[in-house]
């Protein structure tokens, strides 16, 4: 078996892959609203691509069946970045590999997120659908919309599979 173990989201070992949005310490804030509230500043640069346009939308995803997820097939988008941020909930995983024309099965990375950590997938780089989790969970994701094409998927030779146990 070929088994994948995710480790704790870090914005240093994600930074190849993109951005961890989170409110943490190394986020630049500032009070605002008359004191009453603190901005985290810029978490993210979302790229839409030339010719594209940042759109928000909602993606829920359904629980899964507590099986062990197989990682059969990546996808990437080419010309613009794609934000996800967790709406409430718990810990959610998150699946990535380099950018290029194919994907590695060694090179194949997994991180937990915890529930208040989102992530900006840059341009091109290879990452596997939101992976479902024991509860339904609703997820914040700003992307491109625009002219090109901007999803390639590709079907591993090599499948991984994704260690979910403690």
């Amino acid at each position: 078996m070929n088994l994948l173990r995710p480790r704790p989201l870090d914005p240093r070992a994600f930074a190849p892959y993109g951005d961890v949005i989170e409110a943490g310490a190394a986020a630049h804030r500032y009070e605002i609203n008359e004191g009453t509230t603190t901005r985290f500043h810029d978490l993210a640069r979302i790229e839409p691509g030339r010719g594209g346009r940042a759109i928000v939308s909602i993606f829920r995803c359904r629980a899964g069946d507590g099986s062990p997820v197989t990682i059969r097939m990546m996808e990437r988008h080419p010309r613009g970045s794609q934000a996800f941020v967790p709406l409430g909930g718990g810990p959610w995983l998150v699946v990535v590999a380099p950018p290029g024309e194919t994907v590695a099965a060694d090179a194949i990375e997994a991180f937990v997120a915890r529930g208040d950590q989102g992530i900006n997938i840059a341009p091109g780089v290879w990452h596997h659908p939101l992976i479902p989790s024991a509860v339904e969970r609703d997820f914040l994701v700003i992307d491109r919309d625009g002219e090109g094409e901007n999803c390639d998927v590709i079907e591993l030779s090599v499948e991984r599979v994704l260690d979910t146990g403690p």
